[in-house]
């Protein structure tokens, strides 16, 4: 399998999260969606709860004494930086407790635009479990010298820049690992194929992770991702 290079423009990734929206009144999908929804309600709660009442306090104790006279400039960084990093963490936690659902939901919206019937592949549990290992590390990996960067003063400048462009990428490769491991694609292969249109996927992580960071839309806005990655998946792959 590979990706068509079509894939690879922007606004071609990014009309699909728009589609997978509106899709998300079709009632063939409606009980895929319901559960991962209360998910979401309850995981965004608690980081809304969270961010409410400790992330001030957090932020101020990684701005030095000496540098309080530039906390109007340092705190917005700051707070940006643990803003995407503490959502796209609750989003990981939340894909993950929904992934049987959006699995299911990936399986219907594919047989739903394709003469496919609604199946998903069967992998061994142990294969699926070390793959699903593998992306956590991978992403994990990555977002750890991130947190770091965050609380250095003056490195912490560019540090917004890079947990949005982080963010992206993650979320790209989230989305798409539905439509991918349905096809019984696991997650080496599945990052060698998303490397092959980045742009657009990137394109399409960042649509993403902007609409997850409104507060109510970020409700509705995982499931349509991975609606949305279902058709993206489906228009650009090649066997």
């Amino acid at each position: 399998m590979h990706f068509d290079k079509r894939g690879n423009n922007p606004i071609v990734a990014v009309g699909f999260l728009f589609k997978g929206l509106k899709l998300l009144a079709r009632p063939e999908l409606r009980k895929f969606i319901i559960i991962p929804m209360l998910i979401n309600v309850v995981l965004y709660s608690v980081a809304l709860t969270l961010g409410y009442f400790y992330i001030s306090d957090l932020i101020d104790q990684f701005i030095p004494g000496w540098l309080q006279w530039l906390s109007w400039v340092l705190w917005p960084l700051f707070f940006i930086s643990f803003f995407i990093g503490g959502f796209f963490t609750f989003t990981v936690a939340a894909n993950l407790l929904a992934a049987p659902f959006y699995g299911q939901l990936s399986a219907k919206t594919l047989a739903m635009v394709s003469d496919q019937a609604f199946a998903t592949a069967e992998q061994p549990l142990p294969k699926v479990l070390l793959a699903e290992t593998k992306r956590i590390g991978y992403l994990g990996s990555r977002a750890f010298p991130l947190l770091i960067l965050s609380i250095i003063p003056g490195l912490n400048v560019i540090a917004p820049f890079l947990w949005a462009l982080f963010g992206a990428w993650g979320m790209a490769l989230e989305y798409l690992a539905y439509p991918l491991e349905n096809q019984g694609v696991l997650f080496s292969e599945q990052k060698a194929l998303v490397k092959s249109v980045r742009l657009g996927a990137l394109s399409f992580g960042g649509l993403a992770v902007l609409g997850l960071t409104v507060p109510v839309l970020n409700i509705i806005v995982a499931p349509a991702a991975v609606i949305g990655a279902t058709l993206y998946f489906h228009e650009i792959k090649r066997e």
